[in-house]
């Protein structure tokens, strides 16, 4: 189901994360659970994985995990702004201290101007003594979109690694 690499790294998130003591939340779209599914793969995981989001829709982006309409309409779906607030809802909504989004155009219709198909933003939020840290990151992967989603998993996956909390 899941490309031996990304399987990997989910076991190196779930480790990271239990040995932290912190708890992941995902929100998803065009990666539709498949960061979850990962990390859920991996046994274990129940200490580290409170819940997932899967918004397809703008509908539900707003509904589920409070993304405000007014950043749809100024940044779109496909935008840092969009996976931002999909991460921070994320985290506001569950159980988590650490959350990660993904939005995109996974193909093979769907691009637009300046928004090409392969194109996937990314954001990352955890819970610091410092207060709430935020990062963001917008790739665009080759591919057909079963290579795009897998990449975007991976990505995913990396960026919680290297987030200082985990």
């Amino acid at each position: 189901m899941f490309d031996p690499k990304t399987l990997i790294l989910a076991e190196q998130v779930v480790n990271r994360l239990t040995v932290g003591g912190r708890v992941l939340a995902t929100a998803e779209s065009c990666t539709g659970g498949l960061v979850a599914g990962a990390i859920t793969a991996i046994a274990g995981s129940s200490a580290c994985f409170d819940r997932g989001y899967v918004t397809y829709s703008n509908d539900a982006k707003s509904q589920e995990i409070g993304v405000r309409e007014d950043t749809l309409k100024a940044h779109g779906a496909v935008s840092e702004a969009t996976a931002l607030e999909m991460a921070i809802g994320a985290l506001e909504g569950s159980q988590a201290n650490v959350a990660v989004s993904t939005t995109g155009i996974a193909g093979p219709g769907g691009a637009t101007e300046g928004k090409p198909v392969g194109m996937v933003c990314f954001a990352w939020a955890w819970d610091s003594p410092e207060g709430r840290c935020t990062r963001m990151l917008t790739d665009v992967f080759p591919g057909d979109r079963t290579d795009v989603r897998e990449a975007a998993v991976q990505v995913a996956l990396r960026g919680l690694l290297d987030m200082p909390a985990v």
